[in-house]
């Protein structure tokens, strides 16, 4: 099976040296794929050469390839059987457009609770979307999608034996979509120290917490990639889940990276059928289940509880639960295989 794994135009490359989530996505299905016995190529500008020569990158963007080129035609040759792609792309024009001209199978995971699909973006067969959670599938529900647990992989993250770790952890971008400062609140009630790794991305979000995010039991690292951020997570003795009261999270990355290196998670949640609930079981972690009406104290609260309860899980049985949940080999196989 020929395989082509297409990056896309951003500031980023491709896969990300820290926090992110559709690059780091395409890294572990192209990983998956080789692991799975496929030919897979990275196509597009933005792969990085870090990842080793065994790799066949092909700097093109098929968006760019001209009808009836050379460049086409070498594309239709090579015979690929199915392209892994960022969600924008089966309802992007000049992007069918090459894709029909190959004549293979296309599959995609919806990253963005918000963006508008094509009407015929996806028939479930030949072209395919895979969605997270059972509220992410039932926002696509037209398109036909798939539950599946996406797995997220950077370059350099995944190696170490897990530890019981010390202090928490808190992983992604800070701003108020994430809303960081509840896992703050919850990691002082218990008296515990907290270390978060990410980008602030909005800085009168923090201004607005200082004082919190100023306290004693709290550490601000920045954000952290490569074997660095792989120490993160396994030292880490909870990884704290939160995020704001209206905010969709639509493939987040931290609960598997958490749980593979075998760090239970304490997630909050506003409602039922979120990533939390489609990632988490009694051997992986805890979730504290609220209502949007419950104020900032009280969710702490109630996320200090789901942080102690994490907290009596074994490393070890963590990373065997998350192996096999965020397993890019199956993760793949899953993509490469119609309903």
């Amino acid at each position: 099976m020929l395989v082509g794994v297409c990056d896309f135009p951003g500031p980023y490359d491709f896969p990300l040296a820290g926090y992110g989530g559709i690059e780091r996505w395409l890294w572990a299905t192209a990983l998956g794929g080789r692991l799975a016995g496929a030919d897979v190529h990275l196509l597009g500008p933005r792969w990085r050469r870090e990842v080793g020569d065994d790799w066949t990158i092909r700097p093109i963007r098929l968006e760019d390839v001209e009808p009836g080129s050379l460049e086409a035609k070498e594309l239709r040759a090579a015979g690929y059987d199915l392209l892994i792609v960022g969600h924008e792309y089966p309802s992007h024009h000049d992007w069918r457009r090459t894709w029909d001209f190959l004549d293979c199978e296309v599959a995609t995971f919806q990253h963005a609770p918000s963006f508008v699909h094509r009407d015929d973006a996806f028939d479930g067969e030949r072209s395919r979307l895979y969605c997270y959670s059972p509220e992410m599938v039932e926002r696509y529900a037209e398109h036909q999608p798939v539950l599946e647990l996406a797995v997220h992989l950077g370059l350099d993250e995944d190696d170490g034996e897990p530890i019981d770790g010390e202090d928490l952890i808190w992983v992604g971008r800070l701003d108020a979509d994430k809303a960081p400062h509840l896992a703050a609140m919850a990691a002082g009630l218990l008296g515990r120290r907290i270390r978060f790794f990410g980008p602030v991305f909005d800085s009168a979000y923090m201004e607005t917490y200082s004082d919190l995010f100023a306290a004693p039991h709290v550490e601000l690292v920045g954000e952290v990639g490569g074997a660095v951020k792989g120490a993160a997570f396994r030292e880490g003795a909870v990884c704290v889940y939160t995020y704001g009261r209206h905010y969709v999270e639509a493939g987040v990355a931290t609960l598997g990276e958490s749980l593979r290196a075998g760090t239970p998670v304490a997630a909050l949640a506003w409602r039922s059928g979120t990533c939390a609930d489609a990632a988490l079981c009694d051997g992986a972690g805890t979730t504290a289940v609220v209502t949007p009406q419950t104020d900032d104290k009280q969710a702490a609260h109630e996320l200090a509880a789901a942080i102690e309860r994490a907290a009596t899980l074994r490393a070890t049985d963590v990373r065997t639960v998350g192996r096999q949940l965020f397993d890019p080999q199956r993760h793949f196989q899953r993509l490469a295989t119609r309903p």
